[in-house]
């Protein structure tokens, strides 16, 4: 059934009574204001929580949270609140939501040899949500496939069925891919950030040098954050060329590594292994 076909079953059937349909109708082709974006990332990542395993550590939860606000505060603008979670999976990942939720695999964290590392990918998906790509993407996209999407959540008229077959979840689906200039433009966005909270951006192509080994050494465990982040040599070549263009001196005595970011890995690696995959 598509996303149409349901509309139509809905507003013509028992469902969805007149009003909500004209919201639908209404939320068709409309700028996404900066509530209905907050709101859209909250109703997303109440959903990716219940989809996907967050660990839910206490000292875990404090640290990605602390490192996560010391970079979004020198780079947001809007003043919205932020929030960081690990996710308690082995495979190699990292997305942004809509209104500043940003998901980060416990896979890629342990992969990490130092904190700049995993600071220049939270700056990057941070950049992600600054620059409104989620919401940029909606409007590209099919004018009722975004009503739709944007009325399910802003007013709670959608059936379950409706909601799973009709709309793909942030995870896997319009939130996590997103084009080549956008990843060129998080990236950039990333090195802004990580040098203006007083971090090494060199850590930036330092993963992405750790994620192509990996694909070269386990591909599997990286297909999930390759599908949904383009990436290639060039990337580091780029992103190499943007860091150079800072004088020396301005990159001197940035923080590369930490003893508390040490900590927070050794309690991560502390933890029971993370639970299987779920079979889709």
């Amino acid at each position: 059934m598509t996303i149409q076909q349901a509309i139509h079953r809905k507003t013509h059937g028992r469902g969805w009574p007149f009003p909500a349909a004209l919201l639908v109708l209404a939320a068709v082709g409309c700028a996404v204001s900066q509530q209905q974006e907050v709101q859209m990332g909250q109703q997303y990542a109440a959903q990716i929580q219940e989809q996907l395993p967050i660990v839910r550590d206490p000292e875990i939860v404090r640290y990605i949270n602390v490192l996560g606000d010391s970079l979004a505060s020198v780079t947001d603008d809007r003043s919205l609140q932020w929030h960081f979670y690990v996710v308690d999976q082995m495979e190699i990942n990292a997305f942004a939501l809509p209104g500043g939720y940003i998901f980060v695999n416990r896979g890629l964290i342990e992969r990490a040899k130092t904190m700049s590392e995993v600071a220049g990918v939270i700056g990057h998906e941070i950049g992600h949500v600054t620059r409104r790509h989620s919401i940029k993407q909606m409007q590209k996209a099919q004018g009722a496939n975004v009503g739709v999407t944007l009325a399910c959540i802003l007013t709670n008229v959608c059936s379950s069925d409706v909601a799973r077959t009709g709309i793909d979840l942030a995870a896997g689906g319009l939130f996590a891919r997103f084009s080549r200039d956008d990843e060129a433009e998080a990236d950039a966005e990333g090195v802004k950030t990580v040098i203006k909270a007083g971090i090494d951006p060199r850590g930036i192509p330092a993963m992405f040098r750790i994620l192509l080994d990996e694909r070269k050494q386990q591909p599997g465990a990286v297909e999930t954050f390759f599908a949904s982040h383009p990436l290639e040599e060039s990337r580091i070549a780029a992103t190499d060329a943007l860091i150079a263009k800072y004088p020396p001196a301005q990159l001197k005595g940035l923080t590369v590594d930490s003893p508390n970011f040490e900590a927070f890995k050794a309690r991560l690696k502390s933890l029971p292994p993370s639970p299987p995959p779920r079979k889709r």
